[in-house]
């Protein structure tokens, strides 16, 4: 059972730990959606500040202390070093203690990265871990690679992006022969950088379904399954979805006001769940040992609950095991 369990990082992100615990609540309503056990969850955090959040019954939760916080917008490096007792730490450290099989954190993203990648170590075979985020855009998974790990890739890096995010997608989201593509801002083999270019030849010569380059509006056209880039450029391409969805979303709801119309919330529900981020929760760190899940620091209850669900799908399905097979099966790169 330890192995199975999900250690909740309850400190981390801009509402923690309220948005936290009551995201694990969520998560193991009886009556909701998601049906999570609540003995696979382990709350890690300041533990009166999460008994107050619990104040109205604890369904089962583990509680284990922390007595320290990185905060959002503390150096990654220099906090891990200066609080060992974070909560942060102590996720990661029950993973590696086989306590827990997961990690979901909101917290401090460079210091989630840099702690699961020292602490638990990267599989066998991989070189760098990526955050991969899976959207349903147009209806059908897609999902990005690497999204804010790896700001200083190498081409190496994104050609093996493109193998974990084609074996992510292809045993776990069951899409028979994931389209890859490479981000870039022509479709030219010859366009981009230098980092492009290396890339682009790797993973044409790899055994990837690998499409070519897109740019950026190809994303929701669904014209791949796996869209590579690194990780400084995924990070603004994510940012920027999320921001101008929802102005716009926002805009129309303000031109429909405008124009008397009652009734524009209620028909963009289905709009904003394709691209909200609370929908999709958190986004996998893929290539290291034990599954991490990273949540967005604006995570609401529901983004939680949501993150914490991604990972004990993930951790059921295999998702690691996934990987360190697909690479020794002559899929190197």
């Amino acid at each position: 059972m330890l192995e199975r369990r999900i250690a909740v990082d309850a400190m981390g992100g801009d509402a923690a730990p309220r948005s936290t615990v009551q995201g694990a609540l969520q998560a193991c309503d009886p009556a909701g959606d998601l049906h999570l056990d609540p003995e696979r969850v382990l709350l890690v955090g300041d533990r009166a500040r999460i008994e107050a959040e619990l104040r109205n019954g604890n369904p089962g939760f583990e509680i284990v202390h922390a007595s320290q916080t990185i905060e959002m917008g503390e150096s990654p490096a220099a906090a891990l070093r200066a609080k060992p007792d974070s909560s942060i730490a102590i996720c990661i450290e029950a993973v590696r203690g086989e306590r827990a099989g997961a990690v979901v954190s909101m917290g401090n993203t460079g210091a989630v990265v840099g702690a699961a990648t020292l602490g638990l170590g990267c599989l066998e075979g991989v070189k760098r871990p990526g955050i991969a985020v899976t959207l349903e855009l147009t209806g059908h998974p897609v999902t990005l690679i690497d999204m804010g790990a790896n700001p200083s890739a190498k081409p190496q890096h994104l050609a093996q992006y493109g193998l974990m995010g084609s074996i992510y997608m292809r045993d776990c989201l069951s899409v028979k022969e994931p389209r890859v593509a490479l981000l870039n801002i022509g479709g030219e083999s010859s366009k981009g950088t230098e980092l492009t270019k290396e890339a682009h030849a790797l993973l044409a010569d790899s055994a990837l379904r690998f499409i070519g380059n897109i740019e950026g509006n190809d994303i929701f056209q669904g014209a791949a399954d796996v869209v590579v880039t690194d990780g400084f450029t995924g990070n603004v391409v994510l940012k920027l979805m999320e921001g101008l969805s929802g102005f716009v979303i926002e805009l129309v709801l303000g031109e429909l006001r405008s124009h008397r119309v009652q009734w524009g919330p209620e028909a963009l529900v289905n709009v904003r769940k394709h691209i909200d981020y609370a929908e999709y929760g958190g986004a996998l760190l893929l290539g290291v040992q034990g599954i991490v899940v990273k949540g967005h620091g604006r995570s609401d209850a529901t983004a939680v609950a949501n993150a914490t669900t991604l990972a004990a799908r993930a951790l059921d399905a295999g998702v690691n095991q996934h990987i360190v097979a697909g690479l020794a099966q002559g899929a190197q790169i």
